[in-house]
């Protein structure tokens, strides 16, 4: 195996970035696209740790640095065992924080209602930093659209009274849909954009609701036809360099037909997604898509085959990481915005399995990388 080539930067960085609940980096990449530096980051799960290091060590080397004894200096795994003190200074806090029930939501006030939950381990990252007086400028959040109406709104009222009444920062959120910024997946999550008012003279932040045909924010939601088109093809390797085992098999098939029939006797409306390759996009891919792929299944009637699941690559490119693989199906698709020769190409060096779980649990690029824009030319530029 050639050996990697460290990339330097010798540019000054404009601002430095933590990244929390790492996972495979996408928060990573998007940062660092608009001239972040990642000083500390965070990823208990092995495969994750993995995939991760093998595709940001040579972009950002010092993050990777251990002590004498070997332990990693600044790549933490359980956040439960982050050291306050060791948290190197940093500007912007990154996380797609785990949605965990809130048994006690609402029930007290401030750092209280969270304790025992992983956003404590955000906010008293935050508050210590407070204390010490390097408060961050911008912290930026993800999770699932489902929290704004987890425990009947009191999660989300918790969340936002941590961040506006203890942490003392400004508050926007946003459910933001990743099929309006180039990749072509209905997926829906929800976006916290949080500033220190003292540090940042914004008096709002305009949330982006997709890219034009330009590459261009769109802040208008009625101007969202003129997203960027997609079409599932766009994603696609080429048939030829399908491994046979991607279609499913006849009983599999029988299975999820028997099943969907099922549900929708049953008033429940669940079963496989069957796309075409011109399709402007599919549904959410999630981390159990490894288990059957029912959730996406790409037609191949006119093969006379039973349909198929994407294969790993295909998983990584519906959220925006730009994966060579075998090379794409269409040409033109090897030049669309998230394929460029200047973006970083991500490599899979874990199983099938982990590849499809670490790619359902990640964020879509494209979002992300679009947010980090304008954060840093809203806040941290403004």
């Amino acid at each position: 195996m050639p050996s990697k080539k460290v990339v330097k930067n010798d540019s000054k960085p404009k601002f430095r970035f933590i990244d929390l609940f790492a996972g495979i980096g996408g928060f990573h990449t998007a940062m660092h696209s608009v001239g972040g530096k990642c000083v500390f980051a965070s990823e208990w799960d092995k495969n994750a740790r993995i995939t991760y290091e093998e595709n940001y060590k040579a972009i950002e080397p010092s993050l990777f640095e251990k002590d004498e004894e070997g332990n990693y200096k600044f790549f933490n795994a359980d956040i439960n065992d982050v050291e306050l003190d060791k948290v190197p200074d940093f500007d912007v806090l990154c996380g797609g924080f785990p949605c965990q029930a809130f048994s006690i939501a609402g029930k007290r006030k401030g750092f209280e209602d969270t304790r025992g939950t992983l956003f404590f381990n955000i906010a008293a990252i935050v508050n210590h930093k407070i204390k010490i007086g390097k408060k961050p400028k911008v912290l930026f959040l993800e999770n699932v659209k489902g929290l704004k109406n987890h425990d009947h709104g009191k999660t989300l009222e918790t969340l936002l009274r941590v961040l506006q009444e203890d942490l003392e920062y400004e508050v926007r959120t946003m459910v933001l849909n990743a099929k309006y910024f180039g990749v072509p997946q209905n997926r829906e999550r929800l976006f916290f954009v949080c500033w220190d008012k003292e540090q940042c003279a914004a008096e709002d932040f305009k949330f982006p609701l997709g890219l034009d045909k330009n590459l261009r924010s769109i802040f208008d939601v009625k101007e969202l036809d003129k997203a960027v088109a997609t079409k599932v093809g766009d994603i696609l390797e080429p048939d030829e360099t399908l491994p046979e085992k991607m279609t499913i098999s006849d009983r599999m098939w029988i299975g999820h037909q028997l099943r969907k029939e099922r549900n929708r006797a049953n008033g429940k409306g669940f079963g496989y997604s069957l796309f075409k390759e011109d399709a402007t996009y599919c549904s959410t891919i999630s981390a159990r898509y490894w288990k059957d792929g029912s959730e996406i299944l790409i037609d191949q009637t006119q093969k006379r085959k039973n349909p198929r699941k994407l294969t790993p690559v295909e998983a990584g490119r519906l959220q925006g990481y730009k994966i060579v693989g075998n090379g794409w199906k269409y040409a033109e698709a090897a030049e669309n915005q998230n394929n460029k020769n200047r973006l970083p190409t991500m490599r899979i060096v874990v199983s099938d399995k982990e590849a499809y779980h670490q790619f359902g649990n990640s964020v879509a690029v494209p979002v992300i990388r679009t947010l980090a824009k304008e954060i840093k030319r809203q806040l941290l530029e403004g």
